[in-house]
């Protein structure tokens, strides 16, 4: 799990606080990193994973700046900056995270670059939150770190017996309870607002809007059709990336993903942290500052040219994309 710790700013980067405020009129809470040595050639949003605080991803924000990317890190409704005094029954799910949160960023992220062209990196449900947003379709290429929604038949298959037993048993049985999900106290992940963590622990259908009516949101969700081809509208170039040993984001799971992303160009590359001599790398580790001298660059040069530097594990065909 993520250490949590809160990123050094370089001497050369700012980071700005913002407020991000959603259609629902829900504040949210961001900071844009910059460079202060060059001017920002591309904007580009971090998406975090299910109960990641933002400051997890503000090491690899400062990077990206310096690199002259102008960057926004935010925390969905119920984490981090953006929880409210009490989670207890509070409205909100993943579609919200995505269809709410997300596109409140993206267009925050456009007022304040509407010149520069805009990529995304996304962690986990990060990739799975930008298809939901209405204005994803202006982001050009995004790299999905560990991303899929979390369907318990693409766990890994050595993990899946204790992954069910935390998320589809524990997770509804304590939301039930306290009326959130205590991720803290477990230590396991920040809490969770109770629509997040029951649409998690109640996902037993392959198809991610299957239970959506059955939810509390914080608006009533789009329909099936209009979902998915949310989803499909994006036209970005995608490069999804995984540890070989990500318990969450198997093949089977970043395919179901990215099949919905049928425009798009897209590839899927396994890492192998042992064979390529790295430190343990996992779900979360990616954005750990121990990867700044290895992974870091090789996802910075993907941003840059579109070139992946990974071998590719699975490549959907050309014919897909538009």
């Amino acid at each position: 799990m993520p250490d949590g710790s809160t990123a050094t700013t370089s001497a050369l980067v700012s980071s700005t606080p913002c407020a991000l405020i959603a259609a629902d009129d829900f504040s949210l809470h961001g900071h844009l990193w910059r460079s202060l040595s060059t001017t920002p050639h591309t904007a580009l949003l971090i998406n975090a994973a299910t109960g990641v605080a933002a400051r997890y991803y503000h090491r690899y924000a400062a990077y990206l700046a310096r690199q002259g990317y102008l960057v926004l890190t935010y925390d969905y409704r119920g984490i981090g900056a953006s929880r409210p005094n009490s989670l207890r029954n509070m409205r909100a799910t993943k579609h919200d995270w995505g269809a709410l949160d997300c596109e409140a960023a993206i267009q925050t992220l456009h007022q304040q670059a509407p010149d520069l062209p805009m990529m995304a990196v996304c962690h986990s449900i990060g990739g799975f939150a930008l298809g939901l947003a209405p204005s994803a379709r202006r982001i050009q290429r995004a790299l999905f770190v560990g991303c899929q929604y979390a369907y318990w038949q693409d766990y890994r298959l050595l993990m899946r017996v204790p992954m069910w037993l935390n998320w589809h048993l524990v997770m509804p049985v304590l939301t039930k309870i306290f009326g959130y999900f205590p991720g803290k106290t477990l230590r396991w992940l920040e809490d969770l607002p109770a629509g997040v963590a029951m649409e998690w622990a109640t996902r037993f259908h392959p198809d991610f809007h299957k239970r959506y009516r059955h939810l509390p949101h914080a608006q009533p969700p789009a329909d099936t059709r209009e979902l998915e081809a949310r989803m499909g509208g994006l036209q970005a170039d995608i490069l999804a990336i995984a540890d070989a040993r990500d318990p969450f984001a198997t093949l089977a799971a970043t395919r179901r993903l990215l099949d919905y992303f049928h425009h798009c160009r897209r590839e899927f590359s396994k890492i192998y942290p042992r064979r390529e001599r790295l430190p343990k790398l996992g779900h979360f580790g990616f954005f750990h500052s121990r990867f700044q001298q290895t992974l870091w660059p090789q996802s910075l040069a993907w941003l840059k040219t579109g070139h992946n530097s990974w071998p590719v594990s699975f490549r959907w065909p050309s014919d897909n994309a538009s």
